[in-house]
């Protein structure tokens, strides 16, 4: 195997693939990069049993890209993607000798590697369903932005350590929730799923996905199976198990109906509790007191070693009743953050219900998040 290569290519695909190294070495050859050189095709692949990557590098050019011998090889992921890093030249050769040994070089520099033989990478499929799931790579970041901070890191219940995708024709539904908070987006699809699913994604690994996306709007396929999910967009296939188990009905959570609903700057708000939680600390929760009276919105939070804040700021009503109603700071400025609008309406049921915030623009998204008892 011998080639020459533009840095910046090799670069950008060793840093997508090298998401998937495996760190923990139970395989040895899972902390490799499987490089598979054809006429005018470089695959690189790399897995750790949990995601799987594969990107390819495609060129007529041979100033971008120029093979002199096919061949494959598995290279120490680690130190191929800090050699490809540091090296100042634009173009980087890389050639396997006696089978095993790698020697990558350039005008100044030369280093040679041990290689691993590529019949002792496990075998990875990557294959296709007939039958795919089509979404915008924009719409996919934002489902993964608005939902997946409200997983759970408890792995006691891996099923909700994942972001729930429920695909019934051309809506396209995501849950998450650690049993104290929910977000929830709805994408409507341009082409409807011949196929219902309703499928849990490991948290971890969706948002490994979304980081590696570049162009909003590119097509992401999802080709659904029984135990994994592969995502393919352009070039690049990402492959992640599924969590086994029956996710939650979280439309319970959701309140019907609302007996007061107050309607604010999101950024005000935002900043207010951001403030109010300076004076709370993590044993207690971060918790805050919010408080209306009238047109007022009043938030406190107090602790015995520190002191205590209070905070007004102007709202509107939807009616002349009144809530108070504690709950976490962290947990409401997260819920917060995932919306994009000037305006949020806060839906209050009750003193010990759910607290709902929806966009007064955007329909799709909606944040569910828990009071908490202070007495």
């Amino acid at each position: 195997m011998k080639l020459t290569i533009k840095k910046e290519l090799l670069l950008d695909a060793l840093n997508k693939v090298s998401k998937a190294i495996s760190t923990k070495n139970l395989i040895p050859v899972l902390s490799g990069i499987k490089f598979d050189l054809k006429k005018k095709k470089l695959t690189l692949t790399a897995s750790d049993n949990d995601i799987t990557i594969q990107t390819t590098i495609e060129s007529d050019n041979e100033e971008d890209f120029n093979v002199e011998n096919e061949g494959s090889i598995i290279i120490q992921g680690k130190y191929i993607l800090d050699i490809v890093r540091k090296l100042p030249d634009n173009y980087i050769n890389i050639e396997v000798i006696d089978e095993l040994k790698i020697l990558i070089y350039t005008d100044n520099s030369e280093f040679n590697l041990n290689g691993i033989s590529e019949s002792e990478y496990p075998n990875i499929g990557l294959e296709e369903s007939k039958k795919k799931v089509i979404i915008k790579a924009g719409a996919f970041k934002n489902i993964v932005n608005q939902t997946a901070f409200a997983t759970s890191n408890e792995e006691s219940k891996p099923v909700l350590t994942g972001i729930n995708f429920n695909i019934v024709g051309d809506v396209l539904e995501c849950n998450s929730t650690d049993s104290y908070r929910l977000a929830r987006k709805v994408v409507k699809l341009d082409k409807p799923s011949e196929d219902n699913y309703n499928i849990v994604i490991p948290s971890h690994n969706i948002i490994e996905f979304s980081r590696i996306l570049n162009d909003d709007d590119e097509d992401i396929e999802l080709h659904i199976f029984s135990n994994k999910i592969l995502f393919k967009a352009g070039n690049l296939k990402f492959e992640s198990r599924l969590i086994n188990g029956t996710y939650p009905n979280t439309s319970n959570l959701l309140p019907d109906d609302s007996y007061l609903v107050i309607t604010t700057s999101l950024n005000a708000f935002y900043d207010v509790i951001d403030r109010v939680s300076i004076l709370t600390s993590d044993k207690e929760k971060n918790i805050v007191t919010l408080e209306t009276s009238g047109d007022t919105l009043i938030l406190r939070s107090s602790s015995a070693e520190i002191g205590r804040v209070e905070e007004k700021m102007p709202i509107t009503k939807n009616n002349n009743e009144d809530i108070k109603i504690s709950f976490s700071a962290k947990y409401m400025m997260e819920a917060l953050k995932s919306f994009s609008t000037e305006t949020v309406n806060i839906h209050f049921v009750g003193e010990v219900k759910p607290i709902l915030i929806k966009s007064t623009e955007d329909e799709t998204l909606t944040q569910l998040v828990l009071p908490i008892r202070t007495y």
